[in-house]
């Protein structure tokens, strides 16, 4: 199923839940619908499922309108975050529930939710209660009784918020492959961007009920198209002055910058690979994150975080270090540009 979404306007009372919002998403994509809480991302999943009615703006499946249509002719599968499953019913009849209502008939139920249980991994659970399954165990459950009916098109609300870390990125591997053997059209609601760089073919970002910006996860992350995508997809650095590193000229007054720790190298002269373009700078704090540490320093008069190998030399709060940014995003007149350190290609020296 194609979706096209046109000026979508959703409010509560004066609260603005969506606001002017369009998107396009092709047939059997995987899209992830990101943004901070209270953003107006289940809003617009309820509006699309039909348990929501918009105040304005379009609905189209394949090009037909349905803003009208009732949820259970939209050929939507629903699966939410607290599973809802059928406590007194077992995996099997949970799985068949959805073509029970329609009256399918038995052998066609069985040969279904055989299937279905072969393609999420829950043979031999089928007789289970829910109670008697694990945090990941029901939520497949809950994604096989979404896809019996033979949804056109799967919504799921945070649907691994309830699950711990670890089985949270398995089912992530699990749905990405499970989608694409499927080919069913599927959005699904996050606030975790590793989750949705991950999983999603593409991300769409919603920010304050307004659409930030659509794309894949790499055009999202490298092309950010505002000061909030560039802060919310990675760990950024906001820059209130960019202009007091030396080595980005024509900056404007009054621009902001954001930079991500791998634009950044830490560490003395000699580490670094253009240290003639670095800038002085003291390390304030060290995190570590298991597979590097997390550096935050001062240089320029701001607040800085680093990326730096376990493999490097142990730094200590207080030392004096050099600091060479790689790139900057610079915010200003309303635009977002790349800009990269001219000192790199125009060599300054630096004095600490």
């Amino acid at each position: 199923m194609q979706i096209e979404v046109e000026g979508l306007r959703k409010h509560y009372g004066d609260f603005a839940a969506c606001t002017e919002v369009s998107f396009r998403i092709g047939q059997g994509n995987l899209i992830g619908l990101l943004g901070p809480s209270g953003g107006g991302k289940t809003t617009i999943l309820r509006l699309l499922a039909g348990l929501e009615v918009p105040d304005a703006g379009e609905i189209r499946f394949d090009g037909r309108r349905i803003n009208e249509v009732p949820p259970q002719k939209r050929g939507i599968g629903f699966v939410f975050q607290n599973y809802a499953l059928f406590r007194h019913m077992t995996v099997y009849d949970n799985i068949a529930f959805g073509l029970s209502i329609r009256k399918a008939g038995k052998a066609d139920i069985r040969r279904r939710v055989e299937q279905l249980l072969a393609l999420t991994g829950l043979q031999g659970l089928e007789r289970r209660y829910p109670h008697e399954l694990s945090g990941g165990q029901r939520q497949r459950v809950a994604f096989a009784r979404a896809l019996a009916p033979e949804p056109r098109l799967l919504l799921l609300d945070e649907p691994f918020a309830a699950i711990d870390a670890k089985v949270r990125k398995e089912l992530r591997s699990w749905l990405k492959e499970m989608i694409s053997r499927v080919g069913v059209t599927t959005i699904f609601v996050t606030h975790d961007q590793d989750e949705a760089v991950e999983v999603a073919d593409e991300i769409i970002i919603i920010h304050q009920g307004r659409l930030e910006q659509i794309g894949t996860p790499m055009e999202i992350y490298n092309r950010p198209a505002s000061p909030f995508v560039a802060k919310f997809i990675g760990e950024s650095s906001l820059i209130g002055n960019p202009s007091a590193f030396r080595s980005f000229a024509g900056i404007a007054e009054g621009a902001q910058a954001i930079v991500r720790p791998e634009f950044i190298e830490v560490g003395s002269e000699r580490e670094l690979s253009t240290p003639s373009a670095a800038e002085p700078g003291v390390v304030k704090q060290l995190f570590f994150r298991g597979s590097s540490w997390l550096v935050e320093v001062e240089a320029g008069g701001q607040t800085l975080f680093a990326y730096r190998s376990l493999e490097s030399a142990p730094l200590t709060a207080g030392q004096e270090v050099l600091v060479l940014i790689h790139r900057l995003y610079l915010y200003a007149g309303g635009q977002m540009q790349t800009i990269e350190n001219q000192g790199k290609y125009d060599p300054m020296p630096v004095h600490i």
